[in-house]
């Protein structure tokens, strides 16, 4: 997991500046050789190489990147911060994926959940701003999606057990957005509950996988999720 730009960089160990850089010099010029050979020291050089050709365009990225996004001080924040770099950075990466813990709310719900729900909107918000902001909103799908849901009814601990279905949000380029933004499918029904006392769930999941798959990714779904799926129009 890189958690930050900074923590890519490789400034050639501890020392004085002079070894550092001694350092730097002697791993770029044996990335550099190449072996005529297949062999393990021509793996290892060329692994060496894109290591530090990349811990190099990141160090660039890391000491130029500028923003007035104004993310928040949060750990969503800073991780939609580093994935923003690494985008501009253009490193060939399509996929990118941040997680925020912490809903497992079984008890004192209201307060954390706030809280939860906050941050994920401010760090949204901010990154989206920045990719508007260096251009790059249109290249940009942000998808959200939760391991399980919540139960409709409070438990005995101000808080709320492990349900089945959940929402899922998404945040479409301004050109796919034009007669498609809102709430897709009927609205969730707070009392017509399954026999466990769950929501039920109006749209499969994978449905939302297989549109980004192959409306975005342009790679075919079925052999990622095992089966066709309706595709759905979001994007």
């Amino acid at each position: 997991m890189l958690r930050s730009i900074d923590a890519f960089k490789w400034n050639g160990g501890s020392g004085s500046e002079a070894d550092r850089k001694r350092r730097r010099e002697l791993v770029e010029r044996f990335a550099a050789e190449s072996a005529k050979e297949r062999s393990n020291l021509e793996f290892l050089r060329k692994t060496t190489a894109t290591a530090a050709l990349t811990a190099k365009r990141l160090g660039e990225i890391g000491d130029q990147y500028q923003t007035a996004a104004g993310y928040p001080d949060n750990g969503l924040g800073q991780k939609l911060k580093t994935v923003a770099q690494l985008i501009a950075a253009d490193l060939g990466t399509r996929i990118f994926f941040v997680s925020l813990g912490g809903f497992d709310t079984h008890s004192q719900q209201e307060g954390a959940h706030a809280a939860l729900v906050g941050e994920l909107s401010t760090a949204l918000s901010a990154f989206r701003k920045d990719m508007v902001e260096h251009k790059l909103s249109e290249r940009i799908l942000m998808a959200t999606y939760s391991e399980f849901g919540r139960r409709v009814e409070e438990n005995g601990s101000l808080g709320t057990d492990h349900g089945t279905a959940s929402q899922m949000f998404l945040v479409t380029p301004d050109g796919q957005r034009k007669g498609k933004a809102g709430l897709i499918g009927k609205h969730p029904s707070l009392t017509d509950l399954d026999k466990e006392g769950d929501m039920k769930f109006h749209t499969d999941f994978r449905s939302v996988y297989a549109t980004v798959l192959e409306s975005w990714l342009e790679f075919p779904a079925e052999k990622v999720l095992g089966a066709k799926f309706e595709k759905m129009d979001f994007v």
